[in-house]
């Protein structure tokens, strides 16, 4: 199974408000860099869509180290947040809906395509890929404006 290290980070101009998106893939040698925006949005959901708009570009099943300075996103598999809202059909631990219950869909779907292993980075500190991610973030925020 090939290996691709992808970092992704999402951005938000206010909560909810003009919103970006942006990631990093590694495979090998070759690096890609992807980002967009939406005009009304949250961070939480800008976070969710970076991870799903990365994992969607791979094209057959991968061994994926992914790198996020979002605690929604990385928490909700390292601490089983997602299978216990899988089983309490879709409801948290307070029994309310889960937010962006489609977009966490979509990414659980993207997990179990590829093996992910999700890292919660450090935000704003000194990781390059992370410090991309953010400024394709905010740029894309410029840009859907």
């Amino acid at each position: 199974m090939e290996k691709v290290i992808i970092y992704t980070d999402g951005a938000c101009s206010g909560n909810p408000g003009p919103g970006g998106w942006g990631a990093v893939l590694m495979y090998q040698q070759n690096k890609k860099e992807i980002a967009g925006g939406k005009k009304n949005t949250t961070n939480n959901v800008m976070e969710l869509t970076a991870v799903i708009e990365a994992l969607k570009l791979l094209k057959y099943p991968c061994k994926v180290e992914l790198y996020s300075d979002s605690a929604y996103v990385v928490n909700a598999f390292l601490q089983g947040w997602i299978d216990n809202w899988i089983k309490n059909n879709w409801k948290t631990s307070g029994k309310n809906m889960v937010k962006n219950q489609e977009l966490w869909k979509e990414l659980y779907d993207l997990t179990k395509k590829h093996e992910v292993h999700f890292n919660k980075v450090k935000g704003h500190s000194d990781n390059e890929y992370n410090n991309r991610c953010d400024t394709l973030a905010r740029n894309a925020i410029l840009e859907n404006n």
